[in-house]
């Protein structure tokens, strides 16, 4: 079984214009911890999931998750399509 667990904080980051450092400083955390999690080298306590996902103002599950996230290419057909 994988132990990695897999983030979109870089992807909320952009969406929202937020650096790593402002982002580290909202959380009480330094800017390089930021970086770690984004790159899947540090996996949060449970307590930082949470941070996180408050401070993005989104459930935890869509910050993270054990399984890689679709990639935003991958998107499904369109329901109701027709032919």
């Amino acid at each position: 079984m994988s132990e990695t667990v897999h983030n979109r904080i870089a992807v909320l980051r952009a969406e929202r214009g937020i650096s790593r450092r402002q982002l580290a400083d909202a959380l009480g955390v330094h800017y390089q911890t930021v970086g770690y999690l984004e790159r899947g080298e540090f996996r949060p306590s449970l307590h930082l999931a949470l941070r996180i996902a408050a401070y993005f103002e989104v459930p935890v599950e869509v910050v993270f998750s054990i399984e890689p996230f679709p990639r935003i290419g991958d998107a499904p057909a369109e329901v109701g399509r027709s032919a």
